[in-house]
């Protein structure tokens, strides 16, 4: 059985809850995607890229995507049983990190791509109690789109704040979010997160046209700040008239935009060419789909999975041209501490 818990976000509520679960399936493709008469908690991994875009990826062994039946929720009463985070090492150096930017700014500077969000693995031993990681995960940074999931000793924490997409009605909706910084006004003034954000926007209002109505896409928000306990984010907001399946729609628009780059299958090849390691569920997407077909979904940012006592979490940030080597590696550093507060801040 497994073992879900929610923010109160994904169902208009504050706190965390716990959901008694129902039934849980295992797919290999969006097509087998089933809305039933509970509604479901959907994970869908970076891993199917290699269907949406045609190119051939590293993959994880996981499950392409998983659907779980939810029957109820209730609010989580977890006693801390206590536990123990070591941190053994990262799947590429601050050198080796730096070195994949300066191949990224080559082929901008090419004309091949414009954007590319690279990622670092970060891996980790944990002894004791999981859920009481993930509850401090998310009481140091409270976010919209939290969720826990265990299941036969595999372990899924994502503390994302993005809304990749969501349908309500026959509104589908996105906000990307290009921008970080522990300063609003530096965030505000930045030209380069702007430029970024752009970008972003741009692709998701493509992606968003793909599925809607001709001339029923607009961008009501652009370039909004949003603080968070730890850090501000920057997003815009993308809206369209839609009346295509959850399916469909993901066959159109995944994976998100703002965690792959600019052109997306450009991007997508190019982030397999560069790390080493394979993205698995984080960058893919994960949300409640209800019985009459409306969904949320959130990006997997902020996201850890792992089995038995071994996670790794995830982090990277958008590489564009003018982009600073130590100022990626900063924001870097910033996310994973919202995981693990201890990162040091070289990793040579």
């Amino acid at each position: 059985m497994a073992d879900l818990v929610l923010s109160g976000r994904w169902i208009g509520k504050k706190g965390l809850f716990k959901a008694s679960v129902g039934s849980i399936r295992f797919l290999s493709s969006l097509d087998e995607i089933v809305i039933t008469q509970n509604p479901i908690f959907l994970v869908v991994s970076y891993d199917i890229s290699n269907l949406t875009t045609g190119i051939p990826i590293k993959t994880s062994g996981y499950p392409n995507i998983v659907s779980i039946e939810i029957k109820d929720l209730v609010g989580l009463r977890h006693s801390p049983m206590g536990y123990k985070i070591n941190y053994k090492g990262s799947a590429v150096s601050d050198t080796g990190y730096k070195k994949a930017i300066d191949l990224i700014k080559q082929r901008i500077s090419d004309g091949v791509i414009y954007q590319v969000n690279l990622t670092n693995k970060f891996d980790f031993e944990v002894d004791g109690d999981v859920l009481g990681l993930a509850v401090d995960f998310y009481q140091r940074q409270p976010v919209p789109y939290f969720f826990y999931l265990n299941h036969e000793g595999f372990t899924l924490i994502s503390g994302s704040m993005e809304l990749f997409l969501s349908r309500y009605g026959n509104v589908i909706k996105s906000m990307p979010i290009k921008g970080t910084s522990t300063n609003r006004k530096t965030l505000k003034q930045s030209t380069k997160d702007m430029a970024e954000n752009l970008m972003i926007t741009d692709m998701m209002r493509n992606d968003i046209g793909r599925v809607s109505e001709i001339s029923s896409v607009s961008v009501p928000e652009i370039f909004k700040i949003t603080k968070y306990k730890t850090l501000y984010q920057m997003h815009s907001t993308v809206v369209g008239i839609c009346d295509k399946t959850i399916n469909e729609i993901l066959h159109c628009t995944f994976p998100p935009a703002s965690v792959t780059g600019a052109p997306k299958i450009k991007a997508v090849e190019i982030i397999d060419s560069l790390e080493p390691h394979p993205r698995g569920y984080y960058c893919g997407c994960a949300g409640l789909v209800m019985p009459n077909g409306d969904f949320t979904l959130s990006v997997l940012i902020r996201t850890a999975y792992g089995k038995d006592n071994k996670i790794s979490y995830f982090a990277g940030c958008g590489i564009v041209w003018d982009s600073d080597e130590d100022m990626e590696l900063d924001e870097m550093y910033l996310k994973v501490r919202a995981f693990y507060p201890l990162y040091p801040s070289k990793n040579n």
